[in-house]
């Protein structure tokens, strides 16, 4: 079983890249096998984990379902979020 990762905080992009190749590593998984679950070519996924600013936020959510990751959003600093009704 792949080894827990703690929650990481991404503030550009190529931190996003670096995570998803670090990853999909983690899970012993090719670039062809991740390319066949996200519905892309290797060529694609090689190319977007050196450009992750390219990825769309669909690709990105199929990616993170793909290799186990969960996305979420949240505040800088950890400040609770206000209600959403406020907005």
């Amino acid at each position: 079983m792949p080894a827990v990762l703690s929650s990481q905080a991404l503030v550009t992009a190529p931190q996003l890249g670096q995570l998803l190749v670090a990853s999909r590593k983690r899970r012993k998984l090719t670039q062809a096998e991740v390319a066949q679950r996200v519905g892309l070519s290797q060529n694609r996924i090689s190319y977007l984990e050196k450009n992750p600013d390219e990825l769309s936020f669909k690709q990105l959510l199929s990616w993170c379902s793909a290799i186990g990751l969960e996305l979420r959003l949240g505040e800088r600093g950890g400040v609770e979020s206000k209600n959403i009704s406020e907005w």
